[in-house]
């Protein structure tokens, strides 16, 4: 549905002016109906605690049936704000009580509805689940969807209007990797799936035990025969599917070549896979190709011996000879020389390194992990890679994904990195903001995770000991932009910064000669004067930081 059909929408039910907060008796009512305003971080906090105690399908139900109500609710509310006329518009407003509610932007489809058969089949698209956001900062990204108390709400608001149980199902899901969460709805005997359609009535106590320990005794074999990513954090399927062709390879001496973007952690890769080798207790010997000069980079690897040239006055080992028995990492190794490159392949072929100003060859056993993030294809078609030495190094090539397309993995990196860098800073931390998690989630990642840690780094520092990391502590420019959407402001009056009228307002501003300083310098004195002089009070009024706030207060007559 297009912005200004929603908001046609939310116009023609009153939505606005059916809302209502009174702080004197502490009430929220929507309509007749009292609501709660609470933080999402709290009742995420509580869901997390219901799949820990009850498990898995028991929390499940649980939520699905919380939403189902609340869904029936919203019903009753929309065909009173409706009253008699065309259905689908009851069932069009559903969406939006559910973004009014702060829940998930719901954007309806595909929608096929025979009143008279009773047939009905409805996809919808949802964008910001609260849900979704609160489950993979608790539990990360997997291969289950994730948002079942929004699904109930679906199934009981259109169940209630319909007067037919209708049951909604998540088909794709942010949790597992999508860049949107999408339901289908229809009957649920059109479902032909019992076991889900259970979901939505109580449980039996003991039948739920026998899964759980079933479940328990599953996850037990898994977890025995899947090898730990150790400090290789993440959970999205793009991660997964990463380490999954990494972690085969572990055993063997095989060759790989860790592709990715710059900062995606591809030395932690190299890392994981010669730790996890039957080569661990061996030496793991890392060289940057692009770091070295290319006069240099011949004798880094493969040695140099006494008056090989003027200023060799001792033999050296290159890295082969230290690698020795155990791994060793080429980073950018699309940046050798042709020279280096020819060495390199004859390494490779024979097993032997022969120093500069060396006379014979030296066998060395060494398991050769690669990376880069040049297109080696194209340095092939350009002439400046050769193509026998790519097919030598890309016997066993694994991808890296970039942060971006690792969205779900964002809140469990950060984590990690906040608590090594407290330690080095000997800080304790509450963690992100809520507003400060939207931000990295928000920001297009051109460094990935190196970047993130960066930001992290910087976040740690600059936060208060014992407080959260905010988004100005994390970014030393512009953040990037939130959608903030609804406001509340301090009289109660829900007001959209994108609102139409507030557009004309401002036109009829700017055409009147509207003075931006001295209107903004009259509003400080307003909020400092009606905050009695506290300026962190006046701050929060006006949206600012109290240093901000300090500032202009200082310059107002400047």
């Amino acid at each position: 549905m297009a912005d200004t059909s929603r908001q046609k929408l939310i116009e023609q039910f009153h939505l606005r002016s059916r809302l209502r907060f009174s702080v004197d008796t502490g009430h929220i009512w929507l309509d007749e109906n009292r609501m709660l305003l609470m933080h999402a971080k709290a009742f995420g906090a509580l869901r997390h605690e219901l799949f820990d105690t009850l498990g898995a399908r028991r929390a499940q139900g649980l939520l699905l049936r919380m939403g189902f109500v609340s869904g029936q609710h919203d019903a009753d509310l929309a065909r009173k704000l409706h009253g008699e006329g065309d259905n689908y518009d009851v069932f069009r407003i559903g969406p939006e009580l559910h973004a009014f509610e702060g829940l998930v932007k719901a954007t309806i489809t595909d929608v096929q509805i025979d009143w008279e058969q009773g047939s009905f089949l409805g996809a919808v698209d949802w964008h910001n689940s609260w849900e979704a956001e609160s489950h993979i900062q608790h539990f990360g990204q997997g291969d289950m969807p994730a948002c079942w108390s929004l699904v109930g709400y679906a199934s009981g608001y259109v169940t209630r209007f319909f007067q037919r149980f209708i049951v909604f199902r998540e088909t794709q899901c942010v949790c597992q990797g999508h860049d949107k969460c999408v339901i289908v709805g229809k009957p649920a005997e059109a479902w032909g799936d019992a076991t889900y359609v259970d979901y939505f009535r109580a449980e039996n106590l003991d039948g739920q035990l026998r899964e759980l320990e079933a479940e328990l005794a599953q996850l037990r074999n898994k977890l025995s025969e899947r090898r730990s990513p150790g400090r290789l954090i993440g959970h999205a399927p793009a991660f997964r599917a990463a380490f999954g062709l990494l972690s085969q390879a572990a055993n063997s001496p095989i060759s790989v070549l860790l592709l990715g973007e710059t900062g995606v952690g591809k030395e932690m890769f190299a890392r994981w896979l010669h730790e996890n080798s039957p080569r661990a207790q061996q030496p793991f010997v890392a060289i940057n190709c692009g770091a070295i000069p290319h006069d240099l980079i011949e004798a880094e690897l493969f040695g140099v011996r006494k008056g090989a040239y003027t200023g060799a006055h001792e033999s050296r080992p290159g890295r082969f000879e230290r690698a020795d028995g155990g791994t060793l990492f080429l980073d950018e190794v699309g940046d050798l020389s042709p020279a280096a490159q020819v060495k390199l392949l004859r390494v490779l072929q024979t097993g032997e390194v022969e120093p500069l100003g060396g006379d014979r060859g030296q066998k060395v056993n060494v398991r050769l992990v690669a990376a880069t993030n040049v297109d080696l294809q194209r340095a092939i078609a350009e002439g400046r890679f050769r193509s026998d030495l790519y097919y030598r190094l890309a016997t066993y090539p694994v991808t890296i994904p970039p942060l971006r397309e690792r969205r779900g993995d964002i809140q469990l990196l950060a984590t990690a990195l906040i608590d090594k860098y407290c330690d080095v800073y000997e800080k304790r931390s509450l963690g992100l903001s809520e507003r400060a998690l939207q931000a990295l989630m928000a920001h297009p990642w051109p460094g990935n995770v190196r970047e993130l840690e960066n930001l992290i780094e910087r976040g740690v520092l600059l936060a208060p000991a014992g407080g959260e990391i905010e988004v100005q502590h994390l970014f030393a420019g512009p953040p990037p932009p939130l959608d903030e959407g609804a406001s509340v402001g301090p009289s109660g009056i829900v007001s959209n910064p994108n609102d139409p009228s507030r557009e004309r307002l401002y036109e009829s501003l700017l055409q009147e000669g509207f003075d931006l300083e001295e209107h903004e310098a009259r509003l400080v004195e307003l909020a400092v004067r009606r905050a009695g002089g506290n300026l962190t009070r006046a701050a929060r009024q006006l949206g600012l930081t109290r240093r901000q706030l300090a500032y202009r207060f200082k310059h107002r007559g400047s």
